[in-house]
């Protein structure tokens, strides 16, 4: 699951939110084909999308005023849980909610990924050794959280 949370320009206090299930992809601008519509004359009609790529969320930017994190424009970036961006420069500011679940699991994802280096072509040497060595796997079980949610294994 994955909450979006309008916030207030100044004091930054939510104001509306959105919670999306099932989902895979989540449209954000004035339009009301998107899923989230915001009238702001800064926002574009089509503005965000928000792609669920594996366990993990990309928000993606369409707008011509652009869309910022951090104060940086961004045309792509992961999405982490608590994450502020604004659509243009001084518009609207929304916080993506993750589940703490999925949260967990693409965090686990982003380390093992980080972890996983295959060779590089250009500067690393591979031998036919290299090639039919067996490839080490974390050593992680979902059995604890399995069975702290109760169910049968």
């Amino acid at each position: 699951m994955i909450t979006l949370t309008l916030l207030h320009p100044i004091k930054s206090t939510p104001i509306q939110s959105w919670k999306f299930e099932n989902e895979s992809v989540i449209r954000i601008g004035r339009a009301t084909d998107n899923n989230v519509v915001l009238y702001s004359a800064v926002v574009s009609r089509h503005h965000v999308e928000l792609r669920r790529a594996g366990l993990q969320w990309k928000i993606i930017n369409l707008g011509t005023n652009g869309t910022y994190l951090k104060g940086s424009p961004i045309t792509q970036v992961t999405a982490e849980d608590g994450v502020i961006f604004s659509l243009a420069r001084s518009g609207p500011q929304i916080q993506i909610h993750l589940s703490k679940y999925q949260s967990k699991i693409s965090s686990d994802f982003q380390k093992l990924e980080s972890e996983m280096r295959l060779p590089d072509p250009d500067t690393d040497t591979v031998t036919a050794e290299d090639v039919t060595l067996p490839i080490p796997l974390p050593q992680t079980s979902l059995e604890p959280e399995v069975a702290k949610k109760g169910y049968p294994s």
